[in-house]
């Protein structure tokens, strides 16, 4: 059985015992999150399709660690007039294990 949720403007296929990386949630470690927005449910033969969600349908996770990705260089720069800029960004994200699907 696996499920198809949005959280973050993204979308991630999971299935129970996954551990999945996604954008920072307002949430300590240790906490238990529930994801509303399922939009697609698969058990055995039997797919359920939302539109745009599926009703009553929520995924539950704990919430394992808090962190930062690595850090990526932006770097600007225009030919023959001396302008280069360079900046570095670290992504927050949220670590998750998915511990049950509710359809």
């Amino acid at each position: 059985m696996y499920a198809i949720i949005k959280t973050g403007g993204k979308q991630y296929r999971v299935a129970e015992g996954d551990t999945i990386i996604i954008e920072k949630l307002a949430a300590n470690e240790g906490d238990v999150v529930t994801f509303d927005e399922v939009l697609t449910v698969v058990k055995d033969d039997e797919v359920v399709i939302g539109k745009p969600v599926v009703e009553g349908a929520k995924v539950t996770a704990k919430v394992e660690t808090q962190g930062k990705d690595r850090k990526i260089l932006v770097f600007k720069y225009k030919a023959k007039s001396n302008y280069r800029r360079r900046q570095g960004h670290r992504q927050p994200f949220t670590k998750v294990v998915i511990e049950k699907i509710e359809a």
